[in-house]
């Protein structure tokens, strides 16, 4: 094979030159549309597919309770629930919140009877307030939608009709009845024996497919202080938890918690003992064993109280002993 002269050889270096020059301008305008591609779209959190907990046993009725005051603009309302622990199931109370940002609302979570097991649902915040099982949870959740107030812009206004609101306080309010098309009860799940009878609307298959943000770091710190309260497991206190409700998260101890009724209450609320510490509750059967019960008893009756300094023998004396009206006519009659 003969060989190339030299100006074909010059030729062929410049051409395979100019392909590898075109091969790199290719490659690098690939690399920099890679580059240039904006960041892949924030993960989005739907709520309604979360199941966060499965149990055989179906939650006790939602406790009857009052809505403590909104402590300030800009707060929202997310009632109490039952919620599932290691050694059953313990309350949740209602509080007021702070949204994670301007224009979401509360859905909140539920208990699902499927599959032979309840399944809890957790709650989520949302442009629209999706399906939550048809249970009136109360204070404008009355088992579909939300009519507890409204974003105005970027300030929400509350509906004093349903909400507990100081207007010295809180300032966006309006009046508005609420006519409540679900059956009142203290169901506090869906489906199975015995639950509400409820499906999702078009508004809410809508809504559950919009991004949704999870509860705020506040409101997990409101359920872990929760779970980690004996005393607001249902086997504690038969479904009537002292601290049912509270005006900011996690503050149990702080003024405004309300307890359920037919519970003891609150031991903010509780009427003071005799040591007058606040804290204590007293016990009505040990109040009635207490000798100073049993003194005060005495003492409302003079004619019963003993007294110390004389037997039982001189006291019936001096008491069968008594001067009677007649008696002074007698001794000024003995004396002439």
């Amino acid at each position: 094979m003969s060989k190339l002269s030299p100006k074909l050889q010059f030729l062929g270096s410049t051409i395979r030159g100019a392909a590898l020059a075109v091969s790199a301008a290719a490659l690098a305008g690939c690399v920099a549309q890679v580059r240039v591609a904006g960041p892949p779209p924030p993960a989005v959190y739907v709520a309604p597919a979360v199941v966060d907990v499965q149990v055989r046993e179906a939650p006790p009725p939602l406790p009857d309770y009052d809505q403590p005051a909104c402590p300030e603009d800009g707060y929202l309302w997310t009632p109490g629930y039952w919620a599932w622990g290691g050694s059953g199931y313990y309350w949740v109370p209602g509080t007021w919140v702070q949204p994670p940002r301007v224009g979401v609302l509360w859905t909140p979570g539920y208990w699902g009877f499927v599959g032979g097991v309840y399944a809890f649902h957790t709650g989520y915040w949302g442009p629209h307030v999706g399906f939550y099982g048809g249970v009136n949870y109360g204070f404008g959740y009355v088992g579909t939608g939300f009519a507890g107030g409204v974003w105005a812009g970027n300030s929400f206004s509350y509906n004093r009709a349903v909400t507990n609101i100081n207007v010295t306080v809180v300032h966006n309010t309006y009046n508005t009845t609420v006519i409540n098309n679900v059956t009142v009860n203290k169901v506090s799940y869906n489906g199975g024996t015995g639950g509400t009878i409820a499906a999702p609307t078009p508004q809410e298959r809508q809504a559950a497919q919009e991004p949704h943000v999870p509860p705020t770091p506040l409101q997990q710190q409101h359920v872990q202080q929760a779970a980690k309260n004996p005393a607001l497991f249902a086997h504690a206190n038969g479904g009537h938890p002292a601290i049912a409700a509270t005006p900011r998260p996690a503050a149990f101890n702080a003024p405004g918690v309300v307890g359920a009724r037919g519970g003891q209450g609150p031991a903010t609320n509780r009427p003071q003992n005799q040591s007058g510490n606040p804290g204590q509750a007293v016990n009505p059967a040990q109040t009635q064993n207490r000798p100073q019960v049993a003194n005060q008893t005495a003492s409302q009756n003079p004619a019963s109280k003993p007294n110390p300094g004389k037997k039982p023998n001189q006291q019936k004396k001096n008491q069968k002993a008594k001067p009677h009206p007649k008696k002074p006519p007698e001794k000024e009659d003995g004396g002439r």
